[in-house]
């Protein structure tokens, strides 16, 4: 089995071949790896398209708690991949999609009694 890799390690990757992966002659863009490969949570398939900010946030909050891979709180953890979608979707993420991912933000900070 190959080894985990950080985001670090796949940035500094891009950056030494352009962006071009090892396994293949096709560009690939970090993040499409870190989505593939990443050490992080398990999450529910499709939780992001889910159009509840609650179910979202109770999803993340699961994974994160449950994770024994995570480096920081189950808060930071779970934030920090909601962040990562809303992020990379960037502008292809339509206005009422993104509305939704930020009241999960919002749902999150309250299941972990940060609001």
């Amino acid at each position: 089995m190959e080894p985990k890799r950080t985001i670090g390690d796949l940035r500094q990757r891009n950056r030494r071949t352009g962006g071009k992966s090892e396994e293949s002659s096709a560009q690939r863009f970090w993040s499409q790896e870190v989505t593939r490969t990443s050490n992080a949570l398990d999450l529910e398939p499709g939780v992001f398209t889910w159009d509840d900010p609650a179910a979202i946030a109770q999803s993340l909050k699961r994974s994160a708690e449950v994770s024994t891979r995570r480096k920081g709180t189950p808060l930071q953890s779970a934030m920090s991949m909601l962040n990562f979608y809303i992020n990379r979707a960037g502008r292809n993420l339509p206005a009422e999609r993104r509305e939704i991912l930020e009241r999960a933000k919002a749902e999150l900070r309250r299941a972990f009694h940060h609001a």
